[in-house]
């Protein structure tokens, strides 16, 4: 569980207060705590974005987050659990893990939950970090979506809930439905770019796969929290202490 610290801290609103010398004092903890750290899969509530770890500065400005502060792995992966203020929800931006950053946590209050939200959120990403992925999974309703974004365009999506849908160029690494074995072209029908790769499969041959991390995971850096509104900390500390 997540030290009561730090959901105080949130909670009092204090992170947009924070100077130079706090937030070094916070990264050199967080950086601490990550050397006794055994990483483990990620529980990303089925949705999560990922963007290269030498760029990942801009996704703060592409999902507009503000007060981020240093966190560990295992610290940020409960963002969505932790006390907040209101209107400033934590997203947690992972450290960089096999060479990538993930977000997570709260994105349907941060993005949105229509199509042109996440289609939106994925190709600034891409604009600010140069390529960006979004992976969304509901085993709940049968949705499943994944996304390949370069320089704040699409270049290749698969979503399925009903039909599954492809846009883009199949990537090099993909299986064609015209050549699963189970396909039978005089019964059945599929396009050249139809694929057969679900967010389960794509995330591993893109990026990272969460539910993979562990100990063979090579692990950079300390990981961010960060809010979906500025400057909010600090107001109505009065009304904090009575409640």
């Amino acid at each position: 569980m997540i030290e009561n610290r730090l959901g105080a801290l949130l909670e009092a609103g204090f992170t947009d207060r924070l100077g130079e010398r706090g937030r070094m004092l916070l990264a050199r903890r967080a950086l601490l705590k990550a050397c006794y750290e055994e990483p483990s899969p990620l529980d990303t509530g089925g949705w999560w974005f990922a963007v290269p770890g030498e760029r990942y500065e801009g996704l703060f400005t592409a999902l507009d987050l503000h007060d981020r502060f240093p966190v560990t792995l295992g610290e940020g992966v409960e963002a969505e659990w932790l006390p907040h203020r209101r209107g400033a929800l934590p997203v947690f931006v992972t450290p960089e893990l096999d060479g990538w950053r993930l977000a997570m946590g709260n994105l349907a209050d941060v993005v949105g939950v229509d199509w042109d939200d996440w289609m939106s959120a994925v190709e600034r990403l891409s604009a600010e970090c140069g390529e960006a992925q979004m992976f969304f999974e509901d085993e709940a309703d049968g949705s499943n979506v994944w996304v390949v974004a370069e320089q704040g365009r699409v270049r290749r999506r698969y979503g399925r809930e009903d039909d599954p849908e492809w846009v883009g160029e199949p990537l090099p690494w993909e299986e064609l439905r015209v050549h699963d074995e189970d396909f039978d072209p005089e019964y059945d029908e599929a396009g050249p770019e139809d694929g057969t790769a679900d967010a389960a499969t794509a995330c591993a041959q893109l990026s990272v796969d969460p539910t993979r991390i562990g100990a063979g995971t090579r692990i950079g850096g300390h990981g961010w929290l960060a809010l979906s509104a500025p400057g909010v900390g600090h107001e109505d500390l009065p009304g904090l202490v009575r409640s």
